[in-house]
């Protein structure tokens, strides 16, 4: 009889997974279910970027990597860095994983002790308070109120940081709200970092290039370069390209961080696929305009879906400045009950109903440590966003 090991007992598996299972699950059983559960880009990777990895194949670039990233995609993501976040790694500054995840697992492993605390604020990405849990920390919370544009209070970001503080997490635009730090914003957090010296900061800028309106990007290093040895800068090619499959991660840090991290990772998975390490050059290097085609699509969609929603009894929603998610406020619809009886008594209760009943599969908020809401990705087709906003409005019309 298998007994899974004990670091595994605080360790839920994530929730946009499983709705996106149990969606699956269903759309099996014959239903016509449209999944909105899901982060991940609609488009298809450019055909140049397709092209470069083909060609990699083809020239047996098919060995072993090197454990940090091949030489040309650490140069590449140095260019990138440059060119878009005017931040100037070395080589051995730069390291590429397996997806953005394993950079947030590798650095959190390499770092973080029994009875370590990991400051992230709420509402969060599902993985960030495991990966702390699976480390053997502690995540603590911090509330980004709806009311503040789901964004720190400095004063409640500086009464969370204490002496066993290790880690500050920043994820702007923000999954799952869309929320956007203006450069005052991550100034005035930045002021408050430098009379912490022991806090490390990572920042999560995987969104950076879906951004909408007069919002602009900026990221933590930027902003205050005297943060620079205490600052790890994730990226990766997931989201900005729509090669989510292609696994590519990469981040800029102190290169004692780097070392621990890479360690981990060589005790784990070792060096990334070649041949997506190739496409991921391509990527970095190659037209830059896709990104801003796309961008307005994903604006386009986002406007559809507050539209669309405006019409449904009981949602409240703050317009998203980034990122490609809603994230509606249902706790009008705590106490009621849907068309068939079922009480809704949270943001879980209602998800599951709406997926039951309207076949519409979305991720509740306590999942991301905000109950009474929950979080639709608009990365999808505009012809099932409607059919799925349109279910969703019957779904509230109905509850009682």
């Amino acid at each position: 009889m298998f007994i899974s090991a004990t670091r595994l007992d605080n360790v839920p598996v994530s929730a946009s997974a499983a709705l996106t299972a149990m969606a699956r699950d269903i759309r099996q059983q014959g239903a016509n279910v449209i999944s909105l559960s899901l982060g991940e880009p609609d488009f298809d990777t450019p055909v140049h970027v397709v092209e470069a990895a083909h060609a990699a194949a083809l020239r047996g670039d098919t060995r072993y990597p090197p454990q940090p990233g091949t030489p040309e995609l650490k140069a590449a993501i140095r260019r990138k860095f440059q060119r878009d976040n005017r931040l100037d790694y070395a080589l051995d500054e730069i390291m590429v994983a397996n997806g953005g995840t394993q950079i947030v697992f590798d650095a959190f492993m390499a770092s973080i002790d029994p009875g370590d605390e990991v400051i992230v604020p709420a509402p969060y990405w599902i993985s960030y308070n495991n990966i702390v849990r699976f480390a053997g920390g502690t995540p603590v919370a911090v509330d980004c109120p709806e009311t503040n544009g789901f964004k720190l209070r400095l004063d409640d970001l500086e009464a969370a940081i204490t002496p066993r503080t290790k880690w500050l997490v920043l994820n702007f635009p923000n999954n799952p709200t869309g929320a956007v730090c203006s450069w005052d914003e991550m100034k005035g957090i930045a002021e408050l970092l430098l009379r912490h010296p022991h806090v490390l900061v990572l920042t999560d800028d995987m969104y950076e290039h879906i951004i909408y309106d007069d919002a602009k990007f900026c990221t933590l290093v930027e902003v205050e370069p005297a943060l620079c040895e205490r600052v790890l800068t994730v990226n990766g090619v997931s989201k900005t390209y729509a090669m989510t499959g292609w696994r590519v991660g990469f981040c800029g840090g102190p290169k004692q961080l780097l070392q621990a991290m890479l360690n981990v990772q060589g005790q784990a998975t070792n060096g990334i696929c070649t041949i997506a390490q190739a496409a991921a050059v391509a990527a970095l290097d190659g037209p830059q305009d896709l990104l801003r085609e796309r961008c307005e699509s994903y604006r386009m969609r986002r406007d559809l879906v507050m539209n669309l929603l405006a019409d449904a009894p009981g949602l409240r929603y703050r317009k998203p400045g980034g990122a490609f998610y809603l994230f509606p406020s249902m706790a009008a619809h705590i106490g009621k009950r849907t068309k068939d009886g079922t009480l809704i008594r949270d943001d879980k209760d209602f998800v599951m109903a709406l997926l039951r009943e309207k076949h519409v599969a979305t991720v509740y908020g306590a999942a991301y440590g905000m109950g009474s809401y929950f979080r639709i990705s608009y990365a999808a087709d505009v012809a099932l966003l409607t059919e799925a906003c349109q279910r969703i409005v019957e779904f509230c019309s109905e509850l009682r």
